[in-house]
């Protein structure tokens, strides 16, 4: 799996196991709806470290719990 990929699992995960919508990622945090579409969908080649770290503040996480997930364990480049 590339780290795109599994940045935007990630992030979908979270959202689902907390009732989330991406609306909320927008709302609450300020994250683009397209970012967050984006990310979510593997429309980028690249997801900046600010937008990670936007989406980990608004659902109350520091980017080394992001990042602790199985799914970075495996990463291809």
């Amino acid at each position: 799996m590339k780290l795109v990929e599994a940045i935007g699992k990630r992030v979908q995960n979270l959202l689902s196991e907390r009732n989330l919508t991406q609306y909320y990622l927008y709302k609450a945090g300020g994250v683009p709806r397209t970012t967050v579409n984006d990310v979510i969908n593997i429309r980028k080649k690249r997801v900046s470290t600010d937008t990670i770290y936007q989406i980990c503040s608004t659902l109350g996480l520091s980017l080394e719990e992001f990042f602790s997930d199985e799914m970075f364990k495996n990463i291809d480049d």
